[in-house]
């Protein structure tokens, strides 16, 4: 995240990291890098380095009934997947956690915020976002994700159902177009967006429910996936690819991890059926696709319907929403069959 957490006082990072990892902070730096969690650079005397990264858990919250108590439990899952996926597979090229002197991957800053720890690592970005500077880059990832969709790790990730978080307050905010938003800054245009796109937000709705159960058909299928193997989340190191950011690792369809990278350029669907010998589905590579698509318009809208303040980090929600919820130009084939 771009802005730093006003209610999460720094004295309580490093009191966690001297009681966990028994690191003493000589400098604790805030990294306004990513657009998610929030990072931080903590440093000893003696040079030590870790890299820390704090969720919220009320962002992470799927739905009204959800409680930051089982975000948590998910997140410690999926970072104790990642861990398993490095010592147990012997998979280097996962990014895992440190763990704490007592064995947990995760820990409870407070009831909204949990922290988990990584070493530093020094090495370059891969692109920009999810797109690659180098095919060579692309290719190699492609092949690392062949080998990740083999493992069997001893720490199993949750099952993806398919559930797109917030969906609840997204038909809900589809509903109350014609009440006005008075959250903040970027309320009434939200409200406005959302009114001008209603419509074909219902029919990208019901077009997503046809894809989860064909995908959902093929439980077989389920291999594990990180989610978000795009540029932004590989590091080039003197050790080769690096792959980081597992809190949203689960056992899913192959296609979860190469409907991004098809959206740039279709080779990579042959790049990968070739390393691991499965062929690729054309709707769950849809289904994923727009899954993302929803996931984002729910929680930006699900922001903007409560009170907020023009940060940064509210700008770049009313940029990325904008550029989300336009399904007539994003998925312009659909939309017109439908029609």
């Amino acid at each position: 995240m771009l802005t730093q957490p006003a209610d999460l006082a720094e004295g309580r990072l490093r009191g966690a990291v001297a009681d966990g990892w028994g690191l003493a902070a000589a400098a604790l730096r805030y990294l306004p890098v990513g657009f998610g969690s929030h990072h931080w650079l903590a440093a000893s005397a003696d040079g030590s380095r870790l890299f820390l990264t704090v969720d919220d858990l009320d962002a992470k919250l799927s739905s009204g009934e959800d409680t930051t108590d089982a975000a948590f439990a998910r997140l410690e899952r999926a970072f104790a997947t990642a861990l398993s996926l490095r010592r147990d597979c012997g998979l280097t090229f996962v990014l895992a956690p440190i763990p704490a002197q007592d064995g947990h991957v995760l820990v409870r800053l407070q009831d909204r915020y949990s922290m988990v720890v990584h070493p530093y690592t020094d090495g370059e970005q891969t692109g920009t976002e999810s797109v690659f500077d180098s095919r060579a880059d692309r290719d190699g990832m492609l092949a690392l994700l062949a080998v990740l969709h083999a493992a069997r790790p001893a720490a199993k990730p949750l099952a993806d159902d398919l559930t797109v978080p917030n969906l609840d307050e997204l038909r809900a905010a589809a509903a109350a177009t014609d009440e006005r938003w008075d959250t903040g800054p970027y309320g009434e245009p939200a409200r406005g967006l959302l009114a001008a796109h209603a419509s074909d937000l219902a029919r990208l709705l019901t077009s997503f429910d046809g894809l989860t159960a064909r995908v959902a058909a093929r439980p077989e299928r389920m291999v594990v996936t990180h989610g978000e193997p795009g540029a932004h989340n590989v590091l080039r190191t003197p050790a080769g690819l690096v792959l980081v950011d597992w809190d949203s690792v689960l056992l899913a369809a192959p296609e979860r991890d190469l409907w991004d990278l098809a959206t740039h350029d279709l080779s990579a669907l042959d790049v990968y059926s070739a390393a691991s010998g499965t062929e690729v589905d054309a709707d769950a590579l849809a289904c994923y696709r727009m899954w993302y698509d929803l996931f984002e318009i729910g929680g930006y809208l699900r922001l903007f319907r409560r009170e907020h303040h023009d940060t940064a980090d509210a700008a770049e929600s009313w940029r990325n929403l904008q550029h989300f919820l336009q399904p007539a130009v994003r998925w312009p084939g659909l939309l017109t069959v439908q029609s």
